[in-house]
């Protein structure tokens, strides 16, 4: 795809136009829109089945990273026809059901998107739980690199495999699948109860509640996100950071390889490499969407 001016393209059959495609977004790498639409556009098989029936926020960077920006969770209302929407309380919602969508957000340089951890086949039912690890400074991915294993080596005997992605920012995502039917009611709980537990346990480097003062070299295991009101950021989406980094799907034997030989930069993906990777592996988070599994019940064994 150039970064001509005005140009239409057609992306499945649907015909887009697209605008200041030369705009650079990231000024520290000249990473422009057009650069951004052309990612979406590649990166679409991958990323469509993790948005697919699901609500989404958009984050938009019009004047690119370092301007100012907003959150959108109402569908723009001069959408393309094609463009469902979805309501969750009192908003119309964004679906990202094609490749076209994609792009046509990259048009409106929505930078993040940030879909429902439900879907409208059942928006009370979160299809897996997110464990989202934030690191306090100094702490840093390494830190999380490590928590992100305690949270998996702490639902394995519960019955729970767990996936794991970059946030793109500065942390790590943990994903265990339910895929059915689990409520809000309890996905919620059962997540603050697992983020307390490693707090007991590891009191130095964890921390379960939202406390700024106590936050310096610790990695907030924020549970909150599992919330039918709040959106997590996509597997594949770009992050409005110094540098267009992703989203990006890893395995737990590259979080183990980073953490021991203490390099960050092996936790950190650009839009390029991402591509790479898909070539490379496929979607590694692709079990998440079919794994079916079940909350064990923490009033009896095995237990917390």
């Amino acid at each position: 795809m150039s970064a001509a001016q005005g140009q239409q393209v057609d992306i499945g059959g649907r015909k887009l136009r697209l605008s200041n495609l030369g705009k650079v977004l990231w000024p520290a790498t000249g990473t422009t829109k057009g650069d951004m639409a052309r990612y979406y556009a590649e990166v679409a098989p991958l990323m469509l089945p993790h948005l697919e029936g699901r609500p989404v926020t958009l984050n938009r960077f019009p004047d690119g990273v370092d301007g100012t920006s907003f959150f959108e969770k109402y569908c723009p209302s001069h959408r393309p026809p094609w463009v469902p929407t979805a309501r969750m309380g009192d908003v119309g919602y964004c679906l990202v059901q094609e490749p076209a969508t994609l792009v046509w957000l990259a048009n409106l340089a929505a930078i993040e998107i940030h879909p429902s951890l439900a879907t409208v086949q059942d928006l009370g039912s979160p299809t897996a739980i997110v464990f989202d690890l934030d690191p306090g400074p100094p702490a840093d991915v390494l830190a999380c690199a490590r928590v992100a294993l305690l949270v998996r080596d702490l639902l394995g005997p519960l019955g729970l495999e767990a996936w794991v992605k970059t946030s793109g920012s500065k942390g790590l995502q943990v994903y265990a699948p339910l895929n059915s039917g689990v409520s809000y009611e309890r996905a919620k709980p059962f997540a603050q109860a697992v983020a307390v537990v490693l707090e007991r346990r590891y009191p130095q480097l964890v921390l379960s509640r939202q406390d700024r003062p106590a936050r310096a070299g610790k990695v907030l295991v924020d549970w909150s996100q599992n919330t039918a009101s709040k959106t997590t950021v996509a597997a594949y989406s770009l992050r409005a950071r110094p540098r267009p980094t992703v989203s990006a799907p890893v395995t737990w034997d590259e979080v183990e390889a980073a953490l021991h030989a203490g390099q960050p930069g092996r936790l950190v993906f650009e839009w390029h490499d991402v591509l790479e990777r898909a070539q490379r592996y496929g979607d590694l988070m692709a079990e998440v969407l079919t794994r079916k599994q079940q909350l064990p019940d923490l009033a009896g064994p095995p237990g917390l």
